[in-house]
C-alpha cells in the first residue's frame, strides 16, 4: 500500500518513510506540493501525509487539490508552527488528522492505521450499501443479471412463507448459498438451520443420522442420538443432493413432509417435528422418476415452488461484480491490502466458461489475492488453465494465445470466413452471423474486405433489409 510523504525537509521525509517501511507500507516521497500532486494523480497512493508549510503549492492546497481528485484519500497534515486557525481549517477541507512536530513515531503509526481502518470501513459500507440499493445482492449471493435478479425476486417472495422450494442447477452455482438467504429471511430464521448432503453420510449411518436413534436399538448405539431433523425443530432442513437419497430413505422423507414426523430408531412411537424443507440437486428429477429412480410422488412435494441457479456461462455480465465481492472478502479473510484487477485480466476472467461455476472463480480469485505481489492483478499472473482456455461461441473453438489476440483481428477473420463459407453471398452471410446486411456490409468496409471475381451476386432487393 503506497503513502505518500510530501514534506521539503529531507530528512523529515527520510524519518517518516523509515518509520512507514516498519510498518510495512511502501512510502513514495516528494520534496515540493507540486511534485506530490503529480506523484498522487499518476501512483494513486492509499493515504497521503503533507507539511502544511511548504514553498508553492502549501499542505491546505495539496489537501484540496487531492480531495477534489478522490476525495475518499485520507490525508494527514503535519506542521511545526500549530495554530488552532490552521487546524479548523485543516479539517474543514476534509483532513484526517493534524500532528505537530517534532513527529512522534507510534503516534503517527497509529493516526495513519486509524485513518486507513476508517476508510476500509466507509469503502465497505458503500460497497453492500449500492449492492443492496441497487438489488445486486441477496445476502451473500450477488449479481447484475437480468437471471439472477428474477432469482432474488422469486426467493424473497417465497421466503416469508413455509413451501417447500426446490433449487436446482449445476454445482457451484450456490444453491446452499441461496438456502442459507432464504431461510435468513424467512419468519424461522434465528432458528437452526441444519444441512443434511444426502450423498456424503454412509449408507448404514444415513437413517441414525437423519432421524436419530435410541440407546441399544443397534449394535453400537451406546447413547441415545439426536437427528438432524429434530435438531432442527422450528428451523429449517436443507437437504443438499437430494437425488442421492434411496429408495427407501426416499420414502421415510415423504412421510416427514405428510405427517411432519420422523421415525427415530428404537423409539415406540414417532414424534413430531416443525421444520421447512429446502431441497437441492444438481441431477433432472424428471429424468429420474422417468428412469425409477426417484419417486414420483416426493418429486412432485419436493417441487412446490423451483429455482433454477443459472451457470456462470449464462450470466458473465455477472462476472465483474463477483471478482470485486470475492477481492474484497479475501482481502479483508486474510488481512491484506486491497487488490484491483486489470482490465486484461478482467476480460479474460469474462470470457472463460467456469465449468465450476462461481466456486471455481471464487477459488481462482482467493489465489490470486494470496499471491498478488503488487496492488493490480495483470492477465500473467491468472492460472495458464484460464490464460490458455478455449472460448466456446456454440460449437465454434478459438484458441486465445497466451501473449493476447487483437479483437479486430478475431472480427476480421469471423467475417472472411462466414462470407467465404456462402461464396461471399452478404444476405447469406448476414443471416448466418445473425446481423443485418448493413451491418455486415459497414463490417466489411471497415477491415477492408472486398468480394472476389466470381463471387456471389446479391439482388438489389437484399439491399433493403
Amino acid at each position: 500500500m503506497p503513502i505518500l510523504i510530501v514534506d521539503d525537509d529531507a530528512s523529515q521525509r527520510r524519518l517518516i518513510e523509515f518509520w512507514l517501511q516498519e510498518e510495512g507500507y511502501t512510502a513514495l516521497t516528494a520534496s515540493d506540493g507540486h511534485e506530490g500532486l503529480k506523484f498522487f494523480e499518476q501512483k494513486s497512493p492509499v493515504l497521503v501525509i503533507a507539511d502544511l508549510r511548504m514553498p508553492g503549492l502549501d499542505g491546505l492546497d495539496l489537501l484540496s487539490r487531492v480531495k477534489a481528485i478522490n476525495q475518499d484519500v485520507p490525508v494527514i497534515l503535519i506542521t511545526a508552527f500549530g495554530t488552532v486557525n490552521n487546524a479548523v481549517e485543516a479539517m474543514k477541507l476534509g483532513a484526517a488528522d493534524y500532528l505537530l512536530k517534532p513527529l512522534n513515531a507510534d503516534e503517527l503509526k497509529l493516526v495513519i492505521r486509524r485513518a486507513l481502518e476508517h476508510q476500509q470501513l466507509l469503502d465497505e459500507n458503500r460497497y453492500l450499501r449500492n449492492l443492496a440499493d441497487t438489488g445486486f445482492r441477496f445476502e451473500n449471493l450477488v449479481g447484475r443479471s437480468r437471471k439472477m435478479r428474477e432469482v432474488f425476486d422469486l426467493a424473497l417472495q417465497v421466503a416469508q412463507h413455509d413451501t417447500i422450494i426446490l433449487l436446482t442447477g449445476e454445482s457451484g452455482t450456490g444453491k446452499e448459498l441461496l438456502a442459507k438467504a432464504v431461510h435468513q429471511n424467512s419468519l424461522r430464521r434465528g432458528k437452526p438451520f441444519v444441512t443434511i448432503n444426502c450423498s456424503a453420510i454412509p449408507e448404514a449411518l444415513i437413517e441414525s443420522e437423519l432421524f436419530g436413534h435410541r440407546k441399544g436399538s443397534f449394535t453400537g448405539a451406546i447413547a441415545d442420538r439426536v437427528g438432524k431433523f429434530e435438531a432442527a425443530n422450528e428451523g429449517t432442513v436443507f437437504l443438499d443432493e437430494v437425488s442421492e437419497l434411496r429408495p427407501s430413505l426416499q420414502a421415510k422423507l415423504l412421510r416427514v413432509l405428510q405427517e411432519r414426523e420422523i421415525d427415530k430408531i428404537g423409539y415406540p412411537h414417532p414424534i413430531k417435528v416443525n421444520v421447512r424443507i429446502l431441497a437441492a440437486t444438481n441431477r433432472d428429477l424428471r429424468n429420474l422418476v422417468e428412469d425409477n429412480q426417484f419417486r414420483e410422488d416426493l418429486f412432485y412435494r419436493l417441487s412446490v415452488v423451483t429455482i433454477n441457479l443459472p451457470p456462470l456461462r449464462q450470466r458473465k455480465e455477472d462476472i465483474p461484480l463477483l471478482v470485486e465481492h470475492f477481492i474484497r472478502k479475501y482481502c479483508d479473510r486474510h488481512n491484506l491490502p486491497q487488490v484491483s484487477l486489470g482490465d486484461e485480466a478482467l476480460e479474460i476472467l469474462t470470457g472463460y466458461n467456469w465449468p465450476g461455476n462461481v466456486r471455481e472463480l471464487e477459488n481462482v480469485i482467493e489465489h490470486l489475492v494470496v499471491l498478488a505481489k503488487d496492488r493490480v492483478i495483470r492477465a500473467e499472473h491468472l492460472p495458464a488453465e484460464i490464460r490458455q482456455a478455449k472460448v466456446r461461441i456454440g460449437n465454434l473453438a478459438l484458441e486465445l494465445p497466451a501473449d493476447g489476440i487483437s479483437l479486430e483481428e478475431v472480427e476480421k477473420e469471423i467475417l472472411l470466413q462466414a462470407l467465404e463459407k456462402h461464396n461471399w453471398n452478404q444476405t447469406h452471410a448476414a443471416k448466418y452471423l445473425d446481423i443485418t446486411r448493413k451491418t455486415l456490409i459497414y463490417r466489411m468496409e471497415k477491415h477492408g474486405l472486398t468480394p472476389p471475381a466470381g463471387a456471389a451476386k446479391v439482388s438489389p432487393d437484399a439491399a433493403d433489409e
